[in-house]
């Protein structure tokens, strides 16, 4: 017998549904794995802390596009990821290595 469009149709639209599906399924992991920062959303002090720090470091976003927009944003993130490094190694020297600590011998 020969096979005719209406059976044909089936496992076209069957595959067509599977397809959607692992589309639908594969999407949110994808977008997960791509972004850098799969944490919480920032929050409106969050921004503003993170801003402070940049002004700090000597960014002024009050001057626009004044030609050096790219580069001296660029470099106020360096210095405050600069600052965050060292007070995170100031941080991990003052508290004592966990692997060096003898381990406790188990009772007998």
């Amino acid at each position: 017998m020969k096979p005719t469009n209406a059976t044909r149709a089936i496992p076209r639209s069957f595959i067509t549904t599977i397809a959607s599906m692992a589309l639908v399924i594969a999407a949110p992991w994808a977008h997960a794995q791509a972004s850098p920062d799969s944490g919480h959303p920032l929050t409106r002090a969050e921004v503003m802390h993170e801003l402070e720090e940049l002004e700090a470091a000597g960014y002024n976003p009050s001057l626009g596009d004044d030609g050096q927009y790219p580069s001296d944003i660029q470099e106020a993130e360096r210095k405050v990821a600069a600052m965050h490094a060292a007070e995170k190694s100031a941080l991990m020297q003052t508290q004592p290595d966990m692997q060096a600590m003898p381990t406790p011998m188990p009772m007998q």
